[in-house]
């Protein structure tokens, strides 16, 4: 896959309509986390220092048309505290009074738009808004890989009337996740975990093609064992996804790619950060338990996998990481991985919310910034956003 990136173009003196992903945190009209924010700031100085101006757009929540607790006022304050220059909130997305303040941008001056979902033919992808967003420059750079997947009016539909470049963030994010489709660095080692068989098994199959081993883990992982004959309690399953997950370890084993599932099991009576912690050294779960975590045999298994791993990519938690007693599995899966010497890429929201909770971001080679977009990109989908970009 070959980008066209801002490196190919001569931004001096050229306004820039930017495309980032702020949808950021915000409670009480301040940000709680500025990550996605700082993630755009290499792309946006790069462009200011090359003598362009800048009209910024974004989403943020999901309005149903205009409203206050949606403006992206709290968001332009923190912009422009990280960028340390001026910002200038624009009083809409659409509009003369818009118009006016975009002619009026000089070189390296900045106009962040208001909410672009403000307006429905935003998501509708709307060719006439689209061309009244394009207007507003002579270039386009879609840095916000966490909206790739969506074909909108601000992520795809003005690059089809003005130059359209990929900005470093998107550009990164192609960088370590392409190869993983393509060409991987073998031995590759592909961690899915997650509630539901439903919601993976589109990237459990696409990751077939290229991997070596596929360690499944969390609530998914009992649809697998019901399948293979084990009791699995009363913990999460898809009856619907029996014969899926059947297909899924036949076409596994005919194309010779490893299969781990967890052999122990951290238990507890019922869904409740509360419950009661019972171990079950073993696959077979009493009919009175559920499963809620991997156990310390499994976590072993995981680590000698990951030990002399080229390539790994984790998607989805081993357990309900989110109440202490039971987070015990994804965190050590988390510190394997900060070990790996290989490549480790970590996409889904809540595998990156847990390499942040143990504070291991520093130590993973690339941490995705789209959950959505990330587990759509190793489906193998194309992303609209990013198909816009690509050289022709």
């Amino acid at each position: 896959m070959k980008l066209n990136t801002i490196r190919d173009y001569d931004f001096n003196g050229k306004r820039v309509v930017i495309r980032v992903d702020f949808n950021v945190p915000v409670k009480n009209g301040v940000v709680t986390d500025d990550t996605r924010i700082k993630a755009a700031l290499p792309t946006i100085n790069y462009l200011l220092e090359h003598g362009a101006s800048l009209v910024v757009m974004s989403h943020f929540g999901r309005p149903k048309g205009k409203s206050a607790d949606l403006s992206m006022a709290p968001i332009a304050k923190k912009f422009e505290e990280d960028l340390g220059k001026k910002v200038q909130l624009a009083s809409d997305v659409i509009g003369p009074e818009v118009e006016k303040e975009v002619k009026a941008l000089k070189k390296g001056d900045i106009l962040l738009l208001e909410n672009v979902r403000f307006y429905p033919q935003e998501e509708a992808n709307d060719p006439e808004f689209a061309k009244t967003l394009a207007s507003y420059g002579d270039v386009y750079v879609n840095d916000a890989f966490g909206t790739a997947h969506r074909a909108h009016a601000s992520t795809e539909g003005v690059a089809h009337y003005l130059p359209a470049f990929a900005g470093f963030l998107i550009e990164k994010e192609v960088k370590f996740m392409a190869p993983l489709l393509e060409n991987p660095a073998h031995p590759f080692v592909v961690i899915i975990g997650g509630s539901k068989v439903s919601s993976k098994i589109s990237v459990l199959e696409s990751m077939l093609k290229t991997c070596d081993t596929i360690i499944i883990g969390g609530g998914m992982a009992f649809t697998f064992q019901a399948v293979l004959g084990h009791k699995v309690g009363k913990s999460l399953v898809e009856p619907d996804f029996y014969q899926t997950a059947k297909d899924f370890l036949a076409k596994a084993k005919e194309k010779g790619v490893k299969v781990i599932l967890p052999v122990d099991n951290e238990c507890g009576d019922s869904f409740d950060e509360n419950t009661p912690k019972t171990y079950i050294d073993g696959v077979e779960i009493p009919d009175d338990k559920m499963g809620m975590d991997i156990g310390p045999k499994t976590v072993a298994l995981i680590k000698a996998a990951l030990k002399n791993a080229k390539s790994v990519v984790w998607n989805g938690p081993m357990g309900v990481f989110e109440f202490a007693s039971f987070a015990y599995g994804t965190q050590e899966v988390a510190k394997a991985l900060a070990a790996c010497k290989g490549t480790t890429v970590v996409g889904g929201g809540d595998s990156v919310a847990a390499i942040n909770k143990f504070n291991l971001a520093d130590k993973i080679t690339h941490v995705s910034t789209g959950g959505g977009a990330s587990l759509e990109f190793l489906e193998g989908k194309s992303l609209p956003g990013i198909a816009a970009l690509e050289k022709k």
